[in-house]
Order: C-alpha cells, then sequence, then structure tokens
C-alpha cells in the first residue's frame, strides 16, 4: 500500500462500494420509508453477490501485492523466517485486506445458510470487525506517525472510525435512515481520501514546497527539511481533508435530493397506473352487470311474448 497505486486502487475501490450503498440506501428509503430496513451489501441486478465477490478479489489481490509481489524476493520474511522491520507495514496492510476478505466470504455463507433475521445483524458484525481492525491498524502503523504521512494517516483514521461507529450502531438499529446514509457516505469519503494521499504522497509534483521524497528501507517518505516546512504541509493537509469532507457533504445531500425526487415521481406514476387499473376494472364490472341486467330483461320480454 506504500505507493501510488497502492493507495489509489484501494482507494477507488472504497469509492465504488460507498456509492452504491448510498444509492442503495436512498432508493430502498424513497420506496418504502415505512418498512425501510438498511442492508451491510446489496445484491446486483444480474449477479447477487457481485459486490462481495469484488471485495474478496480486491483484497485477495492486496494482499497478494503486499507480500508476493511488491517485495524484492518475492516473498516478505527473512532468511530465518521472521518478520523483517522494513515488510512489517506490508503485513499491516495485508492484515486490513484479510478482516474484509473473511467479511465478503462469511456475508456470501451466511446469506446461503442462515436465517435472514440471524444473518443481517452477523454480516453487520463481521464488517464492524473489519473496519475495527482497519482503525487499530492504521492507529498502531509502524510507519511515520510524527511526519506528513502521519498527519494523513491521522486525519483517515477519522472517517475510518465514522464507518466502524455507523456500522456497529447499524446493528441494533437497522431502520435507523441516517445512520445508513453516514455510513455509507463515510466509505465513499474513504475511497476519495485514499486516493488523495496517494497522489499527495507519491507524486512529485504534489509534494508541498520545502519537503522532499526520501528512500527509506526501500519505500519512499515524505520528509520536510525543517519544522516550519512540515507545519506547513500539516496544515495543507488539513485544509485538504475540510475540503473533501465538504465537497462529499455536498455531494451526498444533492445526490439524496435528485434520486428522492426521481423515485418519488415513480411511485406517484405507479399509484396512478393503479388507480386506473381499478377504475377499469370496476367500469368492466359495471359494464358485464349492466349486460347481464340487459339480457335478463330481453328474456323476460321474449317469455311474455310466447
Amino acid at each position: 500500500m506504500g505507493s501510488l497505486i497502492g493507495h489509489v486502487a484501494p482507494g477507488f475501490g472504497f469509492l465504488v462500494i460507498g456509492l452504491w450503498h448510498l444509492y442503495n440506501n436512498i432508493k430502498l428509503f424513497s420506496r418504502h420509508p415505512n418498512t425501510y430496513r438498511s442492508h451491510s451489501w446489496f445484491p446486483a441486478p444480474k449477479i447477487r453477490y457481485l459486490e462481495l465477490v469484488l471485495i474478496a478479489m480486491g483484497s485477495c489481490t492486496s494482499i497478494a501485492m503486499e507480500l508476493f509481489i511488491g517485495p524484492s524476493r518475492h516473498q516478505p520474511l527473512d532468511v530465518d523466517f521472521t518478520i523483517p522491520s522494513n515488510h512489517l507495514h506490508n503485513f499491516e496492510h495485508s492484515s486490513i485486506s484479510l478482516s474484509f476478505l473473511i467479511y465478503a466470504a462469511f456475508a456470501m455463507a451466511l446469506d446461503h445458510a442462515a436465517h435472514p433475521a440471524v444473518a443481517k445483524p452477523l454480516t453487520l458484525i463481521a464488517a464492524t470487525t473489519a473496519f475495527g481492525q482497519e482503525f487499530l491498524l492504521f492507529y498502531l502503523h509502524s510507519t511515520d506517525h510524527t511526519g506528513l504521512e502521519g498527519q494523513y494517516h491521522w486525519l483517515l483514521r477519522i472517517i475510518i472510525g465514522i464507518s466502524f461507529a455507523t456500522t456497529l450502531m447499524g446493528i441494533s438499529h437497522p431502520c435507523n435512515f441516517a445512520i445508513a446514509f453516514v455510513r455509507s457516505a463515510s466509505i465513499a469519503l474513504q475511497g476519495v481520501w485514499f486516493i488523495f494521499l496517494g497522489y499527495a504522497l507519491w507524486t512529485p509534483a504534489f509534494i508541498p514546497k520545502g519537503c522532499f521524497m526520501n528512500d527509506e528501507d526501500g519505500h519512499y517518505v515524505v520528509r520536510c527539511r525543517s519544522d516550519e516546512a512540515l507545519h506547513r504541509a500539516k496544515s495543507l493537509a488539513n485544509l485538504e481533508f475540510s475540503w473533501v469532507v465538504s465537497a462529499a457533504v455536498i455531494f451526498s445531500l444533492l445526490f439524496y435530493l435528485y434520486l428522492s425526487r426521481r423515485y418519488e415521481k415513480e411511485l406517484e406514476y405507479e399509484s396512478i397506473d393503479e388507480e386506473e387499473l381499478e377504475d377499469s376494472q370496476l367500469r368492466k364490472k359495471i359494464n358485464s352487470k349492466l349486460v347481464e341486467s340487459d339480457t335478463f330483461v330481453l328474456m323476460e320480454k321474449v317469455m311474455r311474448a310466447v
């Protein structure tokens, strides 16, 4: 994960999953506000487990990149089969990916085997555990805690903490749309911040003034030439975070307004169609009764004539 692609790729994954959840939660709530229940994952139209399969595939790819493809010897262990200090961050990143792989695998298994009343809260527990491990491993990250990278990771932990808290709250409050809305938006925001982090720390053109990329233990770290330059770089990171959060709030609320209006109109059209159908059925019944009465009158006249 300690590279541009190592942050942009998982960031894109979080962004897609977050937007997918945001769309489905708004859609469900707009169509069924009185019976709404949030879900930890949503089936795709043609491939039911597409979301979970993509999470599992992304997690497996991340583990392979961290432990086998990325290292120069294509394995992360030392000659005596211990974990060297320069590969500790690889194991930390792969452990995060493993927690999401476990979530995706058991979400599919529970959907197959367990009753829905049991499967949904257990799946949310697995998702909560994954976000909890992600938060803990970034909090105890072996890489720099005081430099610019540490500041970006500290801000990232705020978003992860929100995802963890709202997922945990969703276990006891599955019908609360606001909790599901914030959870979905925070997952998407995680993705956006991962992408920002990747470009800010591993693109020379975006390195703040007074700072530089330094090769340490086989991976690049941003270092600053003075405390003033470091303070300025951290302040810029804080400003970026504030702007990204503001943009996420604006987008999420506009997205809600657009989708809610769209599906409310669909519900109005459906109700109008149902009313028209009921009216047409009522007319048919009335016409059939009129025909029956006319037939009865005609038969009575014939009998009298006879």
